[in-house]
Formats: structure tokens, C-alpha cells, sequence
């Protein structure tokens, strides 16, 4: 893949916070030098190639672009006119062929997983797209019970990516989620749980033997890892770290919560993880910017992140990560369970959730609002309009999903003058009703006034990406409770 070609104001100013946070490579300081704009902004870099007005460079952190050699500096220039390619660039790390074998797939194919596309590596390790929008996107895969990944069995395997590319791949092994999930995904996931050999004593020996595996794998060939702290607040956990070839391998191993190998970043690794704070004025303009007016009158919020839960009573967590990432907070399902305490299999308390990651939310300059009461349209309105997606907690019994995949179904395929008249006679005497067993907690992203309905978004993957229901049917299976992160 050839490196990003950026207009060089735009690379200077993407490029430079990044910059000035990159630590040194042993061995590379030669390579690199200052680089300067013509509007006077630095960056530090090295050379890769040189083609006519083009020149393609490297930032300490893996990350390549091309920029072009009239908008640098009269200096810069100059060095450029005279510069050759080395023979050879000495290289920080082991052979990618080598490391592949022990991955047991072709994870690494170019420089750096940080110069590829997203979907290119995903495509390479058939990990299936989990969610698109103009800023984000992501694959995640879960995997079947023969897969491995470094020698152990993962449960999940996600790649996220950005406007500049991957920004992370997360590989979740045995953890007290997936390994205690329910037998299927989506409405499935209601049914009773997996049994584990040995309950949580058996979790333990599993975590510990995954842990060992790749401890082990990743040590034989890129020697014995360091030990630092990684994350904000309640997330923050400790993590074995290997470097190699400006990628940073983290290995967590959480007692009675999970074994996950992060791909970071050395810059972001070196940082703890600690990501920088978006604008509330640039989340406010891209949230609003997100609100959708159809010609049948729907309001609705798009390019909400998906999450899918996988075979895990992880709704909370899962459907919390979606609204925080969507309002520019880097989040991960798997930690905001451990943060709320969620039980083997799923089931998470929503008060003790929030309230643990609430320290978080304030840190990144994002308020958290908890509401109770009936549902009521003109609430809803006033927080969709304002592209605000809101979390709701319900029962998702079989029959309301019955209703609501048949009214989402028939909104596409009914007459519309039609369709609006068979929900306003069923919208009152349809049986639904509450049921124990079935807590969940989704998102409302939309409405439509005149037929008095909601759209909400469940994390079971694209298929319940947007389904719809009236209020006066919703209120039926509501817990009254609502919960909001606002600018």
C-alpha cells in the first residue's frame, strides 16, 4: 500500500501532537530529523522515499505519508535535493514472516499494520466488518472454538480504525463474559449460559494457561516483556509490553475478568493509553450533523458505532461503549464490564457501571444524566434533535421483538398510508409485557411525531441496528430508566 498523500498544512496539523510525544527507537536516531512547513510547524521524521514533489516519510510512531517537497521549508528543501536512500535501514525488530508463524495468521503484511487500510487487514484475517461511519470503523470476529491466535483460543478479535488509518486491534482470550455466554447472539443471548469446568476456579486455570501461551510465544521471539500500568480510572490495569517494529504488544491479565492482547501504538503504549480530549464544539457539530430527517417524517440519529455483544449478557457495557465512542470517548466493552462489576455470562448493574466510569466521562469534559419516568415523546424529540442518542433500560421479551421485527419489516414494505393506520388501532391493545429474565438496555436514536414511534438500536450486530416500536408499546416493557452522556 502506498503511504496517505496529506497537502502539508493538513499533515502538520494532524501529525505534530503525535510527534511530540514519540519516544526514540534504539538505533534510529540518525534516520530522523526536523522537518518545518512553510508555515513554521516542525515535525520530527525520517525519510522513506523521494519522487519528484512527492516525498514519502516515517513518524517515530510507524505511521507513513507523503507530503509535497514545495510546501517545506527552503532548508528542508535543500537536504532533500541532496538526499540518496540508504543502502539498508537497520531494522528494530523480528522478521514479520517469522512473527506471522508464531501469530499462526498473516496479521503483518507492509512496514506497519498503522501504513495499511483497516479493511485490507481485516480482509487478510477474515475478521468480518462490525460497523462503518465517516470517523470510525471496525471488525470484530468471533471466532469458532478451533481458532487460535499465539497459541491460545480467542473469543473476540477486533480491529478498530480511524480517518488516519488502524488505530488498535484487541484480542480478547478466556474471560468471564464468552466463557460463561449464553448458546446464541442476538434474542438468544437470553437463554441460560455455557457451564465452564470448575466455575470461576476453572476460569481462573484457563486465563493462566492463556496467558502463559502467549507470554511464552511472543518472549521467544521478542524477548522478556517490561511491565507498566495502561488505561484511565477503573480501567486502568497492568500489562506485560513487548516493542517491535513501531507496534507495542500489551498482554493483560485480569484476575476473574479476562486475558486480552492489545496491538497499540509505542506512542500511545508509552502514553498509558491516555488518548486527547475532542472539542465538545466539534463533537456537538459532527452529533447534530448526524441527525437524519426522511420524508416520511423519521428522525434519527446515524453513524452510531456498532458493538455487537457476541453470546454475552453484555448489553450494558456494549451499548455504553457505542454512545461514548459516538461523543468522541475512546471506550472498550470488555473493561467497562470489569469497571461494573458484570457477573460471569453478562448481567451488569447500570447504577454501579456508570457510576464507576462517571469519573471518566467528567475527565473527557462529557456530563452523564440519569432520568426516570414514562417515556415521553417530546423528551425524546428534544434529545434526538440534538443528535443525543439516549440509553434506555427494558425488557426485551420474545414478543416485543416479535412486534418490533414486524413493524421494522412492514415500514419498508407497507403502504405507508396504510402501514401509519394499522399502528395507531394496535398500538394500545398489542400484548406485550414484562417478564423476568429479560433486563436489557438499548439505544433510542430516533422518532417520527405523526406515527408516534421510536427507533432503538440493540448491540447484537447490524441486523438490529435500527428497529421500531410506538411509545405507547414501549412503555409496556420500560424500566423507566434513561441515561444520557451529554456536551
Amino acid at each position: 500500500m502506498k503511504p496517505r498523500r496529506l497537502a502539508a498544512p493538513l499533515f502538520f496539523a494532524i501529525a505534530v501532537s503525535l510527534a511530540q510525544s514519540a519516544i526514540p527507537s534504539d538505533g534510529e536516531t540518525e534516520a530522523y530529523r526536523t522537518f518545518t512547513n512553510a508555515q513554521g510547524r516542525t515535525i520530527e521524521a525520517r525519510v522513506l522515499q523521494l519522487s519528484g514533489d512527492t516525498v514519502s516519510i516515517a513518524m517515530r510512531d510507524g505511521r507513513e505519508f507523503s507530503i509535497p517537497v514545495s510546501g517545506l521549508s527552503a532548508e528542508d528543501r535543500n537536504y532533500l535535493a541532496s538526499w540518496k536512500p540508504r543502502e539498508s535501514v537497520p531494522s528494530s525488530g523480528a522478521d514479520p514472516t517469522a512473527l506471522n508463524g508464531l501469530i499462526g495468521h498473516e496479521l503483518f503484511a507492509g512496514p506497519t499494520l498503522w501504513s495499511s487500510e483497516p479493511a485490507s487487514v481485516a480482509e487478510r484475517l477474515s475478521w468480518p466488518r462490525e460497523s462503518e461511519t465517516p470517523f470510525t470503523e471496525s471488525f470484530r470476529f468471533y471466532p469458532p472454538e478451533d481458532y487460535r491466535f499465539l497459541g491460545a483460543r480467542p473469543h473476540s478479535a477486533a480491529l478498530y480504525g480511524s480517518e488516519d488509518g488502524i488505530s488498535r486491534i484487541s484480542i480478547v482470550f478466556a474471560n468471564k463474559g464468552d466463557s460463561f455466554g449464553a448458546a446464541g447472539s442476538g434474542e438468544d443471548h437470553f437463554i441460560e449460559g455455557k457451564k465452564v469446568p470448575g466455575g470461576l476456579e476453572g476460569l481462573e486455570i484457563l486465563m493462566e494457561h492463556d496467558a502463559k501461551m502467549i507470554r511464552g510465544k511472543l518472549s521467544s521471539e521478542l524477548g522478556e516483556p517490561s511491565r507498566q500500568k495502561f488505561g484511565d480510572g477503573e480501567s486502568r490495569v497492568d500489562v506485560e509490553r513487548w516493542d517491535w517494529n513501531g507496534h507495542s504488544f500489551l498482554l493483560s491479565n485480569v484476575e476473574g475478568e479476562y486475558v486480552s492482547l492489545a496491538i497499540e501504538t509505542p506512542a500511545f503504549a508509552d502514553d498509558r493509553g491516555r488518548s486527547s480530549r475532542v472539542p465538545d464544539a466539534v463533537i456537538r457539530e459532527r452529533a447534530r450533523g448526524f441527525v437524519e430527517r426522511r420524508e416520511n417524517g423519521d428522525v434519527v440519529i446515524s453513524n452510531i458505532p456498532m458493538v455487537d455483544q457476541g453470546p454475552k449478557g453484555y448489553c450494558v457495557p456494549a451499548t455504553a461503549e457505542r454512545c461514548m465512542r459516538f461523543l468522541g470517548i475512546p471506550a472498550d466493552m470488555y473493561l467497562l464490564a470489569m469497571a461494573g462489576q458484570t457477573q460471569a455470562g453478562g448481567g451488569t448493574s447500570v447504577e454501579v457501571l456508570l457510576s464507576h466510569i462517571g469519573r471518566d466521562i467528567k475527565r473527557k469534559g462529557r456530563s452523564f444524566e440519569i432520568e426516570s419516568g414514562e417515556l415521553e415523546l417530546r423528551d425524546i424529540k428534544r434529545s434526538i434533535d440534538d443528535g443525543i442518542p439516549i440509553m434506555w433500560a427494558m425488557q426485551s421479551t420474545p414478543e416485543f421483538n416479535d412486534v418490533a421485527n414486524d413493524r421494522t419489516e412492514s415500514r419498508q414494505e407497507e403502504d405507508w398510508s396504510a402501514y401509519k393506520e394499522r399502528v395507531a388501532a394496535e398500538a394500545e391493545s398489542t400484548p406485550i409485557a414484562p417478564r423476568p429474565g429479560y433486563n436489557h438496555v438499548v439505544i433510542i436514536m430516533g422518532y417520527n411525531e405523526e406515527t408516534e414511534e421510536i427507533a432503538f438500536s440493540d448491540s447484537w450486530g447490524p441486523r438490529y441496528k435500527e428497529r421500531w416500536i410506538t411509545v405507547a408499546e414501549a412503555q409496556k416493557i420500560s424500566s423507566d430508566r434513561y441515561y444520557i452522556i451529554d456536551l
